[in-house]
């Protein structure tokens, strides 16, 4: 089986820090990582901006210009959710206390990119932030479906009435024997009649988010 891929934007003015750390995390056997290192926070914060597939940010306290700081503050204000990782040789703990305020996943020594702590710490925010998906799109598919079960309510009120003198006009057409061609067309009509009661049937018992894509952005529900 193929593996994720985890693209990690690694903003560190120090090429080697990112190969080390390259070179540690190809180790996973579950996960594939591939890393975008930029060397300050500016230049991080336009690959961002032009990049939607980043899963996770790993910053550098010291950096040329923006420090990690206040590259992380720039990155919550255009995303916030997306995890990061606070790197740093620095062990003052006013700027561990500043950036855990700021919302970040971890903070982490340079001297903790060797050990096996770097790379669990890794797996349990893709892990997290995984799960945290998954149960944002079941929520999703929840609400859609209750809309859409509120709907067929109003619609199905709105058509019963119709449909039940279609049915009443279609028997009383095949009362009157019409001629074969004529039969053939009432049989269609009442055939159509059926499908539209069997598909508000299956709305209305609908208890699973069935929507497909149909053409480019239209989508359907599947009630096959």
């Amino acid at each position: 089986m193929e593996k994720s891929v985890i693209q990690i934007l690694f903003i560190d003015n120090e090429v080697g820090t990112a190969a080390s750390v390259d070179k540690l995390i190809g180790l996973d056997p579950d996960l594939k990582f591939h890393i975008i290192l930029k060397r300050s926070g500016e230049e991080a914060l336009e690959e961002l901006d032009h990049n939607p597939e980043i899963h996770l940010v790993i910053t550098e306290y010291f950096l040329p210009g923006m420090n990690g700081l206040e590259t992380t503050k720039a990155i919550r204000s255009r995303n916030a959710r997306i995890p990061i990782i606070f790197l740093t040789s620095n062990r003052d703990m006013n700027v561990a206390v500043e950036a855990m305020k700021i919302g970040i996943a971890d903070y982490l020594l340079k001297e903790d990119l060797t050990s096996a702590l770097f790379v669990q710490s890794l797996r349990s925010i893709v892990q997290g932030q995984t799960l945290r998906q998954e149960v944002s799109e079941l929520e999703l598919k929840k609400k859609r479906l209750e809309a859409i079960q509120e709907i067929v309510v109003g619609i199905t009120r709105e058509i019963s009435e119709p449909l039940e003198k279609m049915k009443e006009i279609v028997a009383r057409l095949c009362e009157k024997e019409p001629a074969e061609k004529g039969l053939k067309y009432i049989m269609l009509m009442k055939e159509n009649v059926s499908r539209i009661e069997f598909k508000l049937e299956k709305l209305k018992s609908l208890d699973d988010d069935k929507t497909v894509h149909y053409i480019k952005d239209i989508k359907m529900i599947d009630l096959s």
